[in-house]
C-alpha cells in the first residue's frame, strides 16, 4: 500500500518558481516510477515529469528545461523543481507511484496506480 501526500503549492506570477514535494509510505523497491501530474479545469489530466527505478527521467515537453524532478529515497519524497512557470502551468498537481506498469515512464496517468490528493498551483500573468 502506497500513501501520497503532496505540498508545496501556491500562487505565484508568471516567471516565478515554486518546488513541489511529495511525502511517500511505500517502498522505493517496489515502484517502477513515481511522477508528477497536473490537471487544469475541463481538462484532462496530464504527465509532468517522471522518474524511473532505473534512474531515468522524463519530461512532458511543455516543461523540459523548465521543470526538474528529483527523487530522495533515503527520505522517500518526490521534489519537483518548477521555475519560469506560466499561466498554462496552473493547475492541480498530483503525486504519483507506478508499482504494476513498467512503461509508466511513458508519463501516461493510466499507468499510475497511486495518487496523492493533489495541491493548487495559480499562476498569474
Amino acid at each position: 500500500q502506497e500513501q501520497l501526500v503532496e505540498s508545496g503549492g501556491g500562487s505565484v506570477q508568471a516567471g516565478g518558481s515554486l518546488r513541489l514535494s511529495c511525502a511517500a509510505s511505500g517502498y522505493t523497491y517496489s515502484r517502477y516510477c513515481m511522477g508528477w501530474f497536473r490537471q487544469a479545469p475541463g481538462k484532462e489530466r496530464e504527465g509532468v515529469a517522471c522518474t524511473t527505478a532505473a534512474g531515468m527521467s522524463y519530461y512532458a515537453d511543455s516543461v523540459k528545461g523548465r521543470f526538474t524532478i528529483s527523487q530522495d529515497n533515503g527520505k522517500n519524497t518526490l521534489d519537483l523543481q518548477m521555475n519560469s512557470l506560466k499561466p498554462e502551468d496552473a493547475g492541480l498537481y498530483y503525486c504519483a507511484a507506478a508499482t504494476l506498469n513498467p512503461m509508466c515512464g511513458l508519463l501516461r496517468p493510466h499507468y499510475y496506480n497511486y495518487w496523492g490528493q493533489g495541491t493548487q498551483v495559480t499562476v498569474s500573468s
